[in-house]
């Protein structure tokens, strides 16, 4: 395992900045504008502005961490954002490094959100996109949220990001630039969420990057289709291959 040992004496404070970017992707068939309309609105219910500050909320309680404000917004015609800043002074606590956090990172940790529905395809192929940052300073490994994003949404793409950057010295001055493990994102991942998915890792240890890209393996054709229509007909089979085009496509990046 790649990182520093367990225990680290730092001197002062930690100021390793850790970031987690957590994009996922879910696809829905809508080809009448009406069927459009329809899952425009229940986007715009599911995941209003509220309803992702409940989310962020919630991660930064898994984590430890104090909320200090919240700011969030609905848009129109549709979308949705949060920012809400927060700290690990929280509680007090004494971090798993032994040093406890201190008021200059009040500031500095915050997490974000922001949705993306899209329902232009001429297929009828619908997409809703969250986009989820973690940005922490200290003690806190934002890592540890991951389960939970993935029990929020239904997730047919993710794209996950994390990287570390910055230095803090230990107690006898030297630079210290990881104080945690990491060999890859997955090992952060639920394996039972894992098997759902074909994953794809890249590693850059020297440079503190990591990347795991998840696409869902298995479709059910249910989770699909408008209520009332059979998922299975001939119509839809097709549709659903559309769907495995796009999920592929959003996977590797390719053009539509």
């Amino acid at each position: 395992m790649f990182g520093q040992p367990d225990r680290i004496t730092l001197q002062g404070f930690n100021n390793l900045t850790k970031v987690v970017s957590f994009n996922l992707y879910d696809f829905y068939v809508a080809r009448s504008e009406d069927e459009r309309r329809r899952y425009v609105q229940d986007i715009d219910e599911q995941f209003n502005a509220r309803r992702i500050t409940d989310v962020l909320r919630e991660i930064a309680r898994m984590l430890d961490a104090e909320v200090l404000s919240v700011s969030a917004q609905d848009y129109e015609p549709q979308g949705a954002s949060s920012l809400v800043l927060m700290s690990d002074l929280g509680h007090g606590q004494v971090g798993t490094h032994g040093h406890t956090s201190v008021g200059a990172h009040l500031t500095k940790s915050h997490l974000c959100a922001h949705t993306y529905p899209d329902w232009t395809d001429p297929k009828g192929i619908c997409s809703f996109r969250v986009d989820i940052d973690i940005a922490t300073c200290g003690t806190i490994v934002p890592l540890r949220a991951l389960d939970y994003m993935f029990h929020s949404f239904e997730n047919d793409v993710v794209i996950i990001d994390y990287v570390v950057r910055g230095f803090t010295r230990d107690a006898q001055g030297r630079r210290v630039y990881m104080d945690h493990s990491v060999r890859s994102i997955q090992d952060f991942i639920d394996p039972q969420i894992v098997r759902d998915y074909h994953c794809e890792d890249m590693v850059l240890q020297s440079e503190n990057i990591w990347q795991t890209k998840m696409m869902r393996t298995r479709l059910n054709p249910a989770d699909f289709f408008p209520a009332g229509q059979d998922p299975k007909s001939p119509d839809n089979l097709a549709a659903l291959e559309d769907v495995r085009r796009e999920m592929v496509g959003v996977f590797y990046g390719w053009p539509g």
